[in-house]
């Protein structure tokens, strides 16, 4: 899963983004909330881990513009601001959890897991295509689809995004192993591949130059 942290305290988001990356995850940080509204515009996330006392935009104006883009990205919130307003507000915004500083670790990352299971849910449908969560397999008219581990990545995220369009240095850094970076060039391989088996079934990937692709279904 790729999981974007805004934090401003550099200690606290290094050592959260440890903690994400051990747990098999791949963690980016953001330090204000200006950025993080870009990225989270520009790019797919599984699940945005929010401070509220940000520079430049809060958290709560980040969140509301999340909503605003009708972008459903389970959110995190996590603030010292522990006070029973700050929490109903962050929640009518759109946060599907709030977690006070400081916190312990376990029930970070329990809470992590949590959000993570229900923002997917258990299977995605898409046209033809019915793919499952907890398998990490698709089957199109009821017959298995073969995938690499690469398309797998690839289909995955794209399914999450929902249609929105999903680039290609997201999809890279979804794809890339431990001690291997993966190319453009090699996102474009896989994107190639999955169409060969998606198009035949009314699945179209859909190339927006210069951002991304999106997973669109024919009419």
């Amino acid at each position: 899963m790729r999981i974007l942290v805004v934090e401003d305290d550099a200690a606290l988001s290094d050592g959260l983004r440890t903690v994400l990356e051990r747990a098999g995850h791949h963690a980016a940080v953001s330090g204000d909330g200006v950025d993080a509204d870009d990225r989270l515009a520009r790019e797919a996330f599984d699940l945005v881990v929010l401070d509220i006392g940000l520079p430049r935009m809060d958290g709560f104006t980040v969140l509301q513009r999340m909503r605003q883009r009708r972008q459903a990205t389970p959110a995190l919130i996590l603030s010292a601001r522990d006070q029973i307003a700050d929490r109903v507000r962050g929640l009518d915004l759109g946060a599907d959890d709030y977690l006070g500083k400081p916190f312990e670790r376990a029930e970070f990352e329990a809470r992590v897991r949590a959000l993570l299971r229900r923002g997917r849910g258990t299977a995605a449908e898409i046209g033809a295509l019915k793919w499952s969560w907890e398998s990490h397999q698709g089957w199109i008219d009821g017959q298995p689809l073969t995938l690499t581990r690469n398309e797998t990545i690839v289909l995955e995220a794209m399914l999450h995004a929902g249609g929105r369009i999903v680039s290609k240095a997201s999809l890279a850094q979804r794809a890339a192993a431990d001690d291997e970076p993966t190319s453009d060039n090699s996102i474009e391989v896989y994107v190639y591949r999955l169409r060969r088996k998606l198009e035949p079934a009314g699945l179209r990937i859909k190339t927006v130059r210069g951002l991304g692709y999106s997973l669109q279904a024919e009419a």
